[in-house]
């Protein structure tokens, strides 16, 4: 839904009445340009809004006495968990972009999340995305789960809100201040570059096309990494927001599970949130937020052993891409006729292996088949209530495209597809609520992403997906 654009059409109505007006004598003439000059400007002027950005950082980490989504909390390592993101004003209500060092965020949480920095920023839920970045040793964030548990008289455990709601509370005061701190923006720049050795595919398939092993993104099996890499996405992409020739805000997307290695107990975001800070380093200044492209069937599993060491060589890796796309940024002037926010909002099929009455009677069964049990339940509470919004920026040439979920990389790769003639990227892992979706042949291939533990969708998910992007990038 783009911004109300009517004062545009002030110029047809003016112009003949302002120069009906004017004086014929070539004497006159100067003056006559003059005024016409003054009357473009001033219909230019009250036609284009400036373009302003302003960004927000705040701690992520959960307060001592939580639990991690697998674990209980010990600590923070060297870096913390962070939420970031940035609002964007000038075309319409503001617009508000989100990324969480958490392993997910669903259902009611994702709703709340949305709701309250809308009302920070003075902006409507449809005009705002959050999205996890999936780290392992982190918060999950699901208020619908907890309040399923709570409701029978169930410990809440690892979806207990009081982890979660203080980044939130942060959060919204931390856009309640950004809103007021904007900046012009006049150019947005787009670079993209090969990650090397870093994401592969976790499902490898038998003679028989069937998945005859899962790739984990920590593998101890040198048998399964000397497998090829499969079908990935191995571009970074990088979009940046400018004032001139200062840059301002740079976003990444990249499509992986971000795990090197995990359930430690020690917060922390993983070998993303490593590259990040490397590249917060190299660009002081500048912001830099990170979103998890759709990496539900990708990991580092062919470049990842599991050993500590190499968090810190993926981490090199990434930022080494970064660098690159940063390099190759090219950059294009943008106004408020260059940027647009469309929604689709779609009802995913939910699996038919989900009964909500069979799901609930097993609740009291203990940690983890409990989790298991009240996010299926959560989902299937929610999915029948509303729907989920798929969103898409236009940023000029550019198009960011927001989906929920542990998202397969073939969904990518074909929006990238449909538009070949522009720059398209792509943030997953918004509404956790669905867990893992695959594409409709992947659910008859097996394999653990698409068994019934570990997606709640149907196949049908592919037509619903795959047309919502469709119109959102107005592909044929």
């Amino acid at each position: 839904m783009e911004g109300p654009r009517a004062r545009g059409n002030l110029a047809p109505a003016v112009f003949p009445l302002f120069l009906a007006a004017l004086p014929t004598h070539p004497a006159d003439m100067f003056r006559r340009l003059a005024l016409r000059i003054l009357v473009l400007g001033s219909v230019w002027f009250s036609a284009h809004a400036e373009i302003r950005i302003a960004t927000f950082d705040v701690d992520a980490t959960p307060p001592p006495g939580s639990l991690l989504m697998y674990d209980p909390f010990k600590g923070t390592g060297e870096l913390s968990l962070r939420c970031r993101g940035l609002i964007l004003t000038g075309s319409g209500d503001p617009i508000v972009l989100c990324a969480v060092d958490w392993i997910g965020i669903g259902n009611e949480g994702h709703d709340v999340f949305r709701d309250t920095l809308a009302a920070a920023a003075g902006t409507t839920r449809a005009r705002v995305a959050v999205h996890s970045l999936h780290q392992h040793d982190a918060p999950v964030c699901d208020f619908t789960a907890e309040r399923l548990l709570r409701s029978r008289g169930l410990d809440a455990g690892t979806f207990d809100s009081a982890w979660t709601r203080p980044t939130l509370e942060r959060a919204s005061n931390a856009v309640r201040v950004a809103i007021t701190n904007t900046v012009p923006v006049t150019h947005v720049g787009w670079g993209q570059a090969e990650v090397k050795e870093v994401a592969s595919n976790r499902r490898i398939p038998g003679p028989d096309g069937k998945i005859k092993a899962v790739r984990y993104t920590a593998c101890p099996d040198p048998a399964l990494r000397a497998e090829p890499e499969g079908v990935i996405d191995p571009k970074v992409s990088l979009v940046s927001f400018w004032d001139g020739d200062r840059p301002l805000v740079i976003l990444s997307y990249y499509a992986t599970h971000p795990q090197s290695f995990y359930r430690t107990g020690i917060a922390n975001p993983d070998f993303p949130g490593i590259a990040r800070f490397l590249r917060d380093q190299a660009v002081p200044g500048v912001r830099h937020v990170h979103f998890d492209g759709a990496g539900g069937n990708i990991g580092a599993g062919k470049y990842n052993d599991g050993s500590p060491t190499n968090r810190a060589v993926l981490a090199a890796r990434l930022a080494d891409g970064l660098k690159r796309a940063w390099a190759a940024t090219q950059r294009q002037p943008l106004t408020d006729r260059d940027v647009g926010w469309q929604v689709e909002a779609v009802t995913l099929p939910n699996g038919k292996h989900l009964n909500a009455t069979a799901i609930a009677a097993q609740l009291g069964a203990a940690t983890p088949s409990r989790n298991l049990n009240v996010a299926k339940l959560a989902w299937l509470e929610q999915s029948a209530k509303r729907p989920i919004d798929i969103s898409c920026l236009r940023l000029g040439t550019i198009r960011i495209l927001h989906l929920p979920g542990e998202l397969f990389v073939e969904y990518q790769l074909a929006a990238q597809r449909m538009r070949p003639d522009l720059n398209v990227a792509m943030a997953a892992y918004g509404d956790y609520g669905p867990s893992y979706i695959g594409t409709a042949v992947s659910y008859g291939e097996g394999g653990y992403e698409t068994s019934p533990d570990s997606s709640f969708v149907a196949p049908e998910v592919e037509g619903v997906l795959t047309n919502a992007l469709k119109l959102l990038l107005q592909a044929p």
